[in-house]
């Protein structure tokens, strides 16, 4: 029996991998770029509000979230799905943790600034599907549909790393620690281009009954805008919500 191979992410040094996903002078100045728009991005209303309504044109929102909607849904989302739902993996993997968000930050920070993607430039949600063994990258695909081409995109770049070309080569390889993560991304991309309502790839550690409710609720777009719609519109009960909730309740199931 032939051995899985093995990525760069698993076998070299922490000190190779972090100068790997930094890239050289001009890479990382090309990513504080990036980080600076990404950061002036979230300030940027009507940006934010010409997104919505292109998702509601494509069917993915009902009810539009308001801004504190948003960031509260935000917030809770990383702290019941993303955080521990990666943190078990990569534990399961013998992958530190924090180690590897280090390296997320090195090969590109302005994916790490905006959890919602709304206000994320199209490459960079593109990047951040290709730097990360996604959970579920339906949510992904369809916030890239409202962007021009961004699904096409995202086709021609994944396939670009499985042929060992694409731009960034080095600095996505010190962050991927499954071999199998772009073939699957590939032929989900490609099927989503035909038919949104494809069945996407789910990460193995959530394909457990223990992440069923989560993972309905924020794996993809429409349910997780409906969450937020359905957070606090006040500061004050928005932030009695933070700080009451504690375990993770969906408030549309019922409804």
């Amino acid at each position: 029996m032939t051995p899985a191979p093995k990525t760069a992410r698993r076998t070299e040094s922490p000190l190779t991998l972090m100068r790997r996903a930094a890239g050289d002078r001009r890479d990382v100045a090309t990513k504080l770029g990036r980080l600076a728009r990404a950061l002036r991005a979230l300030a940027d209303a009507p940006a934010l509000d010409a997104r919505l309504e292109r998702l509601r044109e494509l069917g993915y929102v009902d009810v539009v979230p308001t801004r504190l909607q948003l960031v509260v849904g935000s917030i809770d989302m990383l702290r019941f799905w993303i955080t521990p739902a990666a943190a078990e993996y990569y534990a399961s993997q013998d992958i530190h943790f924090g180690f590897h968000q280090i390296l997320r930050i090195l090969e590109e920070p302005a994916s790490m600034v905006d959890p919602t993607g709304l206000f994320t430039e199209r490459d960079v949600i593109i990047d951040h599907l290709l730097q990360v063994t996604h959970a579920n990258p339906a949510y992904d695909l369809q916030l890239l549909e409202s962007h021009p081409d961004g699904v096409a995109e995202l086709v021609r770049q994944v396939e670009a790393i499985m042929g060992g070309v694409h731009p960034k080569q080095a600095q996505l390889e010190a962050t991927i620690e499954d071999p199998d993560y772009y073939a699957r991304l590939s032929g989900y991309a490609q099927n989503f281009s035909r038919d949104r309502f494809a069945l996407p790839p789910l990460r193995e550690n959530i394909q457990s009954p223990k992440w069923a409710a989560i993972e309905q609720t924020f794996g993809t777009l429409p349910a997780a805008l409906r969450y937020c719609a359905h957070m606090p519109t006040r500061p004050l009960l928005a932030a009695r919500h933070l700080l009451s909730v504690q375990v993770f309740r969906d408030p549309t199931i019922g409804l």
